[in-house]
């Protein structure tokens, strides 16, 4: 019985000094437990990145609450109005008669000038926006164009330039004309009245402004919308 006894507790003595080896199971477990403990988390936004991105999605909202842009005009008068989204620059096309293809690229706002505010305001001043045009009329394929560039004012349409271009014909070095402010007051005058015909007028400049006011907004939201993706990617 004693042997028997002795014999037991130095089995268990060996076990504890030399202890049997995991299954192969029960080692997997430990380890995949090991493994899943150590996975990293998914990265979070830096807070600098964080800041930009609510700014942005700030002054979005603030500009849809203060000057929410509307969908833009596709036609004016006897033209067809191209918007050209993300680009600063719009195509209006028109025709006159059976003949006559118009074609209008205006920019978005170029430039300014300060006039003097009356009324109450009377001691500041006021801004006035300025966009290009560039007035192409063709009478068909092959034939010579006439080329107006011009200037459109809020509420006015000037004439700068006045060109004859003769498309794949041009001389290296083309007299191109006066200025068109040199031209006599009559000549002038008769411009002015074959570009009212053909609806290039004080009309078409005042549509542009608002279309251009209305276009600026549209491109703000959108250039700011594509940088708050981007950070937020």
């Amino acid at each position: 019985m004693a042997s028997s006894l002795v014999r037991t507790l130095q089995r268990v003595c060996t076990l504890k000094r030399n202890p049997r080896p995991l299954t192969a199971l029960a080692a997997t477990a430990r380890f995949e437990a090991r493994t899943y403990g150590a996975e990293p988390e998914p990265l979070t936004k830096s807070p600098f990145d964080s800041n930009i991105i609510r700014i942005l999605r700030n002054e979005i909202e603030y500009q849809q609450e203060y000057a929410p842009p509307h969908q833009p005009d596709t036609k004016f008068n006897s033209f067809t109005v191209d918007e050209r989204r993300g680009e600063q620059v719009v195509t209006i096309k028109g025709k006159f008669g059976e003949c006559e293809d118009i074609r209008i690229e205006a920019t978005m706002f170029d430039g300014c000038e300060h006039v003097p505010a009356y009324g109450d305001d009377s001691s500041g001043v006021n801004v006035r926006l300025h966009l290009s045009l560039i007035v192409d009329i063709s009478k068909g394929k092959g034939e010579n164009e006439l080329e107006f560039v011009c200037s459109a004012w809020p509420d006015s349409l000037n004439v700068e330039k006045v060109f004859l271009l003769r498309r794949g014909r041009m001389a290296a070095r083309p007299y191109i004309g006066p200025d068109f402010r040199d031209l006599s007051a009559k000549v002038q005058e008769k411009f002015y009245a074959y570009l009212d015909e053909r609806g290039v007028n004080d009309e078409l400049a005042v549509f542009l402004h608002e279309y251009m006011m209305n276009k600026d907004r549209i491109e703000l939201l959108r250039w700011m919308d594509s940088l708050k993706s981007f950070v937020d990617r």
